[in-house]
């Protein structure tokens, strides 16, 4: 890669932004393809709604380094476009886990002791836990599960706690998880520093976070952007560069989803496309219902999941600076509420809103206003997962949240895994991949 070469990225997500700009700022000629119209992938905006709305809820956490760096540096600051608060996961009564501001380890200690919900020896096995996980450097067998992780803690907390973070940072289900996985995300949130489990909600739309701005930079430093083109071919060429529908590029990143990627590399990297093409993927539902002049407790109430209430989190839009009453009601590892129908989904959840909230909480009656379900939302982190490497050949390497690597399917993942795949290319002299990562 010395020198000034062509580089296509194949994908305008997070991953695909990311690497974007990475290569630019390395002076590489980019240029920047989408299937869709409208730039952000899996975390953007809808076009043309009343009131605004985005394609589903996403929140970042202070740990988020990566990604807050990358919205600085194309103009989109978090100062504004983010609500910073403490972690704080509150039921529709009050009761829950707050952390407060400070050293990491003392404000989880002081949060699990002010604990109102739970007994003394929930608390007590809850913190004994922290400390067995913290001792032996939050890892654990990889064939585990976060149910068999979590096997000795008492039902309240494992309900209350341990089940809505898992679902939230993973997108599957406890009982499927990798314990694994959910250690690391759990050192990163809440142990790897001062804010870094504090939780940073979208208080604009999601394509003005990071899509907008990052196109917009890219634009401005004469990156090529071909958005609503879909790339039929990626195929070597005798000289070492790489062919995609007639143009000739020096290097490719596969910043789609991991079934595109997999169709495009199935004719050079059979291997590798098989890998990809395996993986097996969760939705996310996302509910908004409308009640003009209501406000919740908090921005954001998590709620109490089971098989008649799908949700597990609200967000309440119009304490983010969106419409009022607008709430976003969201339905993580909703495999099985999508194999019910949107509409059973949908009336399930205007239900749960309705037994959740005490009456004189709505100042209208509220009525779903939309259904959204991103049915490949994330990949199912289950134990042993085998993620597909990102260098592809050489020349071509994968980005994205599926990729292997150290986090889960999150956007710092994503931005992160995009920001890898540009410095891969720059020292990936060999012909082949390296050994398959485990997870």
């Amino acid at each position: 890669m010395a020198g000034r070469r062509r580089v296509a990225v194949v994908g305008g997500g997070w991953a695909g932004l990311a690497a974007a700009v990475k290569a630019t700022q390395q002076d590489h000629a980019v240029t920047l393809f989408d299937t869709a119209r409208e730039w952000g992938g899996r975390a953007r905006s809808l076009p043309d709604t009343e009131p605004p709305l985005d394609n589903g809820q996403h929140i970042l956490i202070g740990a988020y380094t990566a990604t807050l760096k990358l919205m600085r540096l194309v103009g989109a600051a978090p100062e504004d476009t983010l609500l910073r608060q403490p972690l704080a996961l509150l039921y529709p009564d009050g009761r829950g886990l707050r952390l407060r501001p400070g050293p990491p380890l003392t404000s989880f200690l002081l949060a699990v002791l002010r604990h109102g919900g739970w007994r003394w020896r929930d608390r007590l096995a809850l913190l004994a836990a922290a400390v067995s996980w913290r001792t032996r450097g939050f890892r654990c067998p990889s064939d585990w599960t976060v149910a068999t992780l979590c096997r000795r803690l008492p039902p309240t907390v494992y309900r209350e706690l341990i089940e809505p973070l898992c679902v939230a940072a993973l997108n599957t289900p406890a009982a499927q998880s990798s314990a694994e996985v959910f250690l690391r995300a759990l050192q990163d949130a809440l142990f790897s520093g001062p804010g870094g489990a504090d939780l940073l909600l979208p208080r604009r739309p999601l394509s003005d976070l990071l899509p907008r701005p990052a196109v917009a930079w890219l634009a401005r430093q004469g990156a090529e952007l071909r958005a609503g083109q879909r790339v039929q071919q990626v195929l070597p060429r005798a000289d070492g560069r790489w062919q995609l529908d007639g143009a000739v590029f020096d290097a490719v990143v596969l910043a789609c989803s991991a079934a595109e990627a997999a169709r495009l590399t199935a004719p050079v990297a059979p291997a590798w496309s098989a890998q990809a093409a395996a993986l097996r993927h969760e939705p996310i539902v996302t509910v908004y219902i409308h009640s003009p002049g209501t406000t919740l407790p908090q921005a954001i109430t998590a709620l109490h999941a089971n098989e008649h209430a799908p949700a597990q989190y609200v967000f309440d839009h119009g304490q983010l600076g969106g419409t009022a009453g607008l709430l976003a009601f969201v339905i993580s590892g909703a495999g099985a509420w999508v194999a019910r129908g949107l509409p059973a989904c949908a009336e399930a959840t205007l239900q749960q809103a309705l037994a959740a909230f005490a009456p004189d909480t709505w100042r209208s009656s509220p009525r779903v206003l939309r259904t959204l379900a991103e049915k490949r939302a994330t990949f199912l982190c289950t134990p042993g997962l085998e993620r597909p490497p990102a260098l592809i050949a050489k020349g071509l390497v994968a980005a994205g949240d599926y990729v292997a690597g150290p986090y889960p399917a999150t956007l710092e993942g994503a931005v992160r895994s995009g920001q890898g795949a540009v410095a891969l290319l720059a020292v990936s002299g060999g012909q082949t991949a390296p050994p398959t990562a485990r997870r």
